[in-house]
């Protein structure tokens, strides 16, 4: 590896892994077209390790909502009725996180027979389709029961869960896609699904990348270490800047400008991996 593939890398990951559009798929189409075998363990590795980097980005950004979560800061209110009647919580967390750590663990080893090209190709397109119904479906303002993310109720952040473990059991279908789409098909806003996906992705995240770095942490070394900071870095700095930047666009953006994109981007897998 090289510094400039490492650089590459970084971005691909900060770019794609907290909006929908698989950065499984994208690490794996860049990784064929440089050349370089994305299943290696020293690849595998490397992964991980600019994963965290993204993890790093979306705690920073959420780093108030984190604090209160946990009681570490009260917000400053003049009113009473300024409370919101719910307000999220650890158990709205965990609630979403359960499902697909269970699964996750129950079935770690076939997921990992699951990655492959094809399967990844198909998951670009399935979820593109989801995301397209999901946006139809929440565009009835009637079905929207939660518009802010304290509004969450513990049943929509339970259901949210079950639905990010598509993506758990279907390596490319996005876990952010899976999550948003699941948000809304459960009656959360755009920006309510949007912002509990990404609060989850934490915790999920880092068990996913813990897990994993139990076994491959040996790949760390001297040589090696020079390239994984810098990807850590590149990958922390681009996912901050999506996050934030996605975050504001979110009335501009919408799901299905998202699933267009991974139609195009399941063309160019088979046009440069497949055939």
């Amino acid at each position: 590896m090289s510094l400039i593939v490492a650089i590459i890398l970084g971005i691909v990951e900060g770019l794609t892994e907290f909006i929908p559009v698989s950065s499984t798929g994208h690490m794996i189409l860049t990784s064929k077209l440089m050349g370089y075998n994305d299943q290696s363990p020293e690849m595998k590795t490397f992964e991980i390790i600019i994963q965290l980097g993204a993890i790093l980005a979306i705690a920073i950004v959420y780093r108030e909502r984190i604090l209160r979560l946990f009681g570490l800061k009260k917000e400053k209110l003049i009113f009473s009725s300024q409370i919101p009647a719910r307000r999220l919580n650890l158990v709205h967390v965990i609630l979403g996180c359960l499902p697909g750590l269970a699964v996750g663990f129950l079935f770690r080893h076939q997921i990992k027979d699951l990655f492959s090209t094809s399967t990844v190709l198909w998951a670009l397109v399935a979820g593109g389709i989801f995301m397209i119904f999901a946006e139809w479906f929440g565009n009835n303002k009637a079905r929207v029961s939660a518009k802010e993310l304290d509004d969450l109720s513990y049943g929509q952040a339970l259901l949210i869960g079950v639905y990010q473990c598509i993506s758990i059991l279907w390596p490319g279908f996005s876990r952010s896609g899976s999550t948003i789409a699941g948000g809304m098909l459960s009656g959360a806003s755009y920006r309510a699904a949007a912002d509990f996906s990404f609060l989850i992705a934490i915790p999920m995240m880092c068990a996913a990348s813990g897990y994993e770095l139990l076994d491959s942490y040996k790949y760390i070394t001297g040589s090696t270490l020079g390239y994984f900071v810098l990807g850590f870095i590149v990958s922390f700095v681009v996912a901050y800047v999506v996050v934030v930047a996605f975050l504001k666009l979110l009335q501009k953006i919408k799901l299905r400008h998202f699933a267009y994109y991974r139609f195009v981007l399941a063309a160019v897998f088979w046009i440069f991996i497949m055939r």
